[in-house]
């Protein structure tokens, strides 16, 4: 990638791909009538939101067979790089930019909640891929934005601004779960080796040395970033990691007390409980039963 345009205002990103400026903490830029094919890569002091359109098949952005091909949403947080003409082919930029400075949502709902969005520290390669009819509401909401920006600023622009960028966020959580649902095959696939990453831990030893499983340990060794992989696991499992990992201890727990003859502690010491008092109510909260139950039942 070539180096980047730092840019820390959005006025400034206006300048630079030959956009008005309406408002200075928020623009909507339409990429196809910007000066964007002599525009380097730029690094944004802010909230961005980048919905690139193709005139051609393309698999970019991590599109998978069972994605839509409509249009992909990137999602990008302040610090992070922004690169409007990758994977263009040499072809016309053709799509939107959305970007919001982080004081235009401090102190309002949006801000009280943004980390909320962790989409928007997904990698690029976990984009949002988007059918005809979610593309349709996605500038739906931009239009909305962007009548507001058309008027004079007064008291209540900022709040309005604000609640119409929540309103589009909220659709896009509701866009990738459509996504999740679409890949289901394939999530499945990575779930199994979720587990066998999990087990793997708990089998080689690896707790009493290293200490319990990550969710950053396993994404990385997925090649995903942590916030898509916490999603994918809560929206196919239902489960945190943190439950997801309780679940599986329980599960192991039960399977050494039935085919070992491992004591408890002994058991509570490989699976990395602190002792085996909290091992012994973890699993009878789990299953119902103490260990000593489960291993000899009536």
């Amino acid at each position: 990638m070539e180096k980047a345009i730092h840019i820390e205002t959005v006025c400034q990103c206006n300048e630079v791909l030959g956009e008005a400026t309406l408002h200075p903490l928020v623009s909507i830029i339409d990429l196809s009538k910007t000066n964007s094919e002599q525009c380097l890569p730029l690094k944004l002091g802010f909230y961005s939101i980048l919905l690139k359109e193709y005139t051609c098949e393309c698999y970019a952005y991590g599109r998978k067979c069972c994605d839509y091909s409509d249009g992909t949403l990137i999602f990008s947080s302040p610090g992070e790089t922004v690169d409007i003409e990758e994977y263009n082919q040499k072809q016309i930029s053709k799509g939107w930019l959305l970007v919001f400075h982080p004081d235009l949502i401090t102190g309002t709902s949006l801000g009280m909640h943004i980390q909320d969005y962790t989409f928007f520290t997904y990698h690029k390669t976990e984009a949002l891929h988007i059918s005809q009819r979610e593309k349709k509401v996605f500038m739906r909401c931009l239009e909305i934005i962007g009548d507001e920006l058309h008027r004079a600023i007064d008291r209540h622009s900022r709040i309005l601004v604000s609640r119409s960028i929540e309103l589009l966020l909220d659709y896009c959580i509701r866009f990738y779960d459509r996504q999740f649902i679409t890949r289901n095959e394939e999530n499945r696939n990575i779930l199994k080796k979720v587990e066998q990453i999990v087990d793997g831990c708990f089998f080689a030893g690896q707790v009493q040395m290293k200490g319990l499983p990550t969710a950053s340990h396993c994404a990385e060794q997925l090649k995903m970033s942590s916030s898509y992989f916490v999603d994918l696991l809560k929206h196919d499992t239902g489960k945190t990691f943190h439950e997801y990992v309780q679940f599986k201890r329980i599960e192991i727990a039960k399977n050494w007390l039935t085919k070992t003859d491992k004591s408890i502690l002994q058991i509570a010491n490989g699976l990395g409980f602190s002792s085996s008092r909290y091992f012994s109510l973890l699993f009878k909260r789990i299953s119902g039963c103490t260990p000593g139950e489960y291993r000899q039942p009536n």
